[in-house]
């Protein structure tokens, strides 16, 4: 598509009391930033471009390899900050559009909207406006009552007073000709003030002569986020949307207000929520699972039919036809094979439980190999970690591990193998075999028992 979008990116959001820029601050997952560069995205700009300035190693990093970072050094205004793009965009469309980087709830469909109405028009601009005036965006504008173009721009006001004309607050999305915008930003640059906010650019035009034309939005869709308490709200808003597109793609959420889905998160067909699950990061889940209640799922893959209690699983994956729960812990690297279980408050680490292996409750496994069918007994600990380095445990298929079991890694546990309750391993055992003891020792029959033993 023949234009060019900035996206400014430069502000340093005083009034979020924050060190992080505020347009990276999170709306469901995301940098608000990321948000406003998938909207923009979604009109297939032929340039993108963004205006960084207040830690501008730190937003550069939020922006693909698509947009082009222009640096704003010192931040004198919303129209000093397009001035910057000029370089990069003059001449390259016959339109402009900039948007304000801090607009995590704009549609792509709303942009589209407001282009196609600044094409029809011919007009020198347009904006997103709201009525009543609440975007954030300093200035008021009115319409005349034949033409319903802008005749008059209050620049200073925030809000019409109750005594003025009904007004529009311009929002942080605007179009421009290409041929009129650089031209007029200049003439602005030579006034007294140093700090021009867009505002102003349209105040010009209405000065000059040149039609300007607003599309009202809705009063979130339009709004800067610029407080935390507008924070809450984008937040709010975000959810919402979030959990309806995929209650209208085939999820069941039981209760959308206690049900948190970030942004990037892909969820399958007919799978349940329940009150208190929290869908962070990349996390995908798979067709046919339950969720919750009160689970967190974080970077996670999740395969088809498994099911989700009271846990908590952090870059981690579970194979289909796996379970997970109550009060558990997957960490990162862990595992789940297919059909395999793990019970009440079991923590894995860096550890693969292999297909239909158990761990019923109440036990650790770091740096280990579990076998296809094997069965962890309860509270059993691989001793991983020697003070310097991790060190692996592997367990056979189909072996035995007994309750209370220690594994002092590095250690090997035979196919077919067991171990007695409370045992202490500290060497290989070699498949089919049968040890027990501290420390344990391979057994074949009371002849093996010592006096004492016995």
């Amino acid at each position: 598509m023949e234009l060019v979008i900035i996206v400014l990116a430069a502000g340093q959001g005083t009034r979020m009391r924050s060190d992080l820029p505020q347009v990276l601050h999170p709306v469901a997952g995301w940098p608000m930033l990321r948000h406003v560069l998938v909207a923009a995205r979604g009109l297939e700009p032929s340039r993108l471009i963004a205006v960084v300035g207040h830690r501008a190693d730190l937003v550069r990093k939020e922006l693909g390899e698509d947009v082009r970072a222009v640096l704003q050094e010192k931040q004198l205004g919303t129209a000093h900050a397009v001035l910057r793009a000029e370089a990069e965009a003059a001449g390259q469309a016959p339109t402009v559009m900039v948007l304000f980087g801090d607009m995590p709830l704009i549609r792509p469909s709303t942009l589209h909207a407001l282009l196609e109405q600044h094409r029809a028009s011919g007009a020198a601009l347009a904006w997103l406006s709201t009525l009543p005036a609440d975007s954030g965006v300093r200035g008021s504008a009115v319409r005349g009552p034949a033409t319903g173009c802008v005749v008059e721009v209050d620049g200073e006001s925030e809000l019409p007073s109750a005594q003025s004309r009904p007004g529009e607050a311009p929002g942080g999305a605007f179009c421009f000709s290409d041929a009129w915008l650089w031209a007029a930003l200049r003439r602005l640059e030579g006034d007294d003030s140093l700090d021009h906010d867009l505002t102003d650019l349209a105040d010009l035009a209405v000065r000059e002569g040149c039609s300007a034309i607003g599309l009202p939005a809705g009063e979130l869709e339009a709004m800067a986020v610029n407080d935390r308490v507008a924070l809450s709200w984008a937040e709010a808003e975000m959810r919402r949307r979030i959990n309806e597109r995929w209650m209208l793609a085939g999820v069941t959420v039981v209760d959308p207000g206690a049900t948190y889905i970030e942004a990037g998160v892909q969820i399958g067909d007919d799978t349940t929520l329940w009150p208190g699950t929290c869908l962070q990061g990349s996390t995908r889940i798979g067709c046919r699972c339950v969720v919750g209640p009160g689970t967190v799922v974080r970077d996670s893959v999740v395969g088809d039919d498994c099911r989700l209690e009271l846990s908590v699983l952090e870059g981690a994956a579970m194979d289909s036809r796996s379970n997970i729960g109550p009060f558990s812990h997957l960490r990162k690297g862990a595992h789940l094979g297919a059909g395999a279980h793990v019970g009440n408050f079991g923590e894995l680490k860096n550890s693969f439980l292999g297909p239909g292996a158990k761990m019923g409750h109440f036990s650790y496994l770091g740096d280990a190999t579990i076998g296809e069918n094997a069965n962890i007994g309860a509270g059993t600990i691989t001793c991983n970690y020697d003070g310097q380095r991790k060190n692996p445990t592997i367990v056979g298929r189909d072996a035995f591990i007994g309750s209370d079991t220690m594994l002092v890694a590095p250690v090997k546990v035979g196919d077919g193998a067991r171990t007695g309750a409370g045992s202490v391993v500290t060497h290989d055992i070699p498949a089919h075999a049968v040890a027990y003891g501290v420390p344990a020792r391979v057994r074949h029959g009371v002849d093996d028992m010592t006096t004492e033993e016995k």
